[in-house]
């Protein structure tokens, strides 16, 4: 191709827009039924979904609600676990019959199995989805009367999905699966902000919310209390990436995240390139970590609370508290809106 030629080319494809993300709706209606579209089935407070390998999304729903959703390939939403009365019960029994108190977030195993952080029970619950049945993990408990303020607030896989990793606003813990067997991994009980390069399991966490690892060995820790995020590196030790100050406020977008502020983040995830996306609850915002080159970016939200119009740019939508953020496994950023209600996807 001579020069001439190659230069138009390029020209050409540097003209042409990019395509424009849209944000859409996935479940969250009017209706209180299931068996129907999950766009037209109501939710009761959901704070986190998950995907099985078949790309069916399951659904936690929190207090309001105490159960386990599921909308599957079609876009049905089914019930799948959870009497809807809060407590601790039915282990051994029939899923939908089982008590769950305030759960906060969920793990779908590579078996299809889901694993559900049933925080206010301080327990890890699971339902076997083909036989209907729920048990509860061993190796991690909190008793009943801390369960509130120590509870798995979040629990997250591994990429081999062997380990579990929780939060339970103290220390962030280790289960193996496999073993059973449970260790600290991070904090050291007391509430404080941690020295940039202390060891992890000696240093102080400010109510640790969300933990998840990425594909290098680091382990993000976030923290509502403290505003921030921290990560510890495979040596063990911790270090603030975004938030130095841990000052309240939805500010420094598109700067450096050290110099940037949020306000009571609850989770993170992290996407295919291993940046940390973040909701920033009480901004009503979900944000982008990018470790390349230490920046913060905002992804959704205008940072007012809303019910936003949707099939336009996330960056015009409003959110509530989102309190949850996950990555399929083909790069699409799903959202739950926990205080409008729905579950929300970003595409290109």
């Amino acid at each position: 191709m001579k020069p001439s030629i190659c230069l138009l080319t390029a020209v050409l494809f540097a003209a042409l827009p990019l395509r424009a993300e849209k944000i859409l709706l996935v479940a969250g209606g009017a209706k209180d039924a299931v068996g129907i579209p999950a766009t037209e089935a109501r939710l009761k407070e959901p704070f986190g979904v998950d995907f099985d390998r078949a790309g069916n999304l399951f659904i936690i729903e929190m207090a309001q609600g105490n159960r386990l959703l599921k909308v599957d390939a079609a876009g049905s939403l089914t019930h799948v676990a959870g009497s809807g009365k809060a407590g601790f019960s039915g282990d051994g029994g029939p899923a939908l019959a089982a008590e769950f108190n305030g759960p906060h977030n969920l793990a779908v195993l590579p078996d299809g199995n889901v694993l559900i952080g049933d925080t206010w029970a301080g327990r890890v619950r699971k339902v076997d989805v083909k036989s209907g049945t729920v048990t509860s993990l061993t190796g991690y408990e909190v008793p009943g009367e801390k369960a509130k303020n120590s509870g798995p607030y979040c629990i997250t896989l591994d990429f081999a999905g062997t380990k579990l990793y929780l939060a339970d606003l103290t220390r962030i813990h280790e289960l193996d699966l496999v073993s059973g067997k449970c260790r600290v991994v991070a904090g050291n009980g007391k509430k404080g902000r941690p020295e940039d390069g202390a060891i992890a399991t000696e240093a102080p966490l400010s109510d640790p919310r969300a933990v998840a690892p990425d594909r290098k060995g680091n382990l993000y820790i976030l923290e509502r209390g403290g505003n921030a995020l921290r990560v510890v590196s495979p040596d063990g030790k911790i270090k603030t990436v975004v938030n130095a100050t841990g000052a309240k406020g939805g500010t420094g977008d598109g700067g450096p995240a050290l110099a940037a502020t949020m306000n009571g983040p609850k989770h993170l995830c992290v996407d295919l390139d291993d940046n940390v996306i973040i909701a920033d609850a009480e901004s009503h915002l979900v944000r982008k970590f990018t470790p390349k080159d230490g920046k913060l970016t905002r992804v959704a939200g205008t940072g007012k609370p809303g019910r936003g119009t949707l099939g336009g740019s996330p960056l015009e939508c409003e959110l509530a508290r989102p309190h949850g953020v996950t990555i399929h496994r083909d790069g699409t950023l799903y959202i739950t809106d926990s205080y409008n209600n729905r579950i929300l996807k970003v595409v290109k």
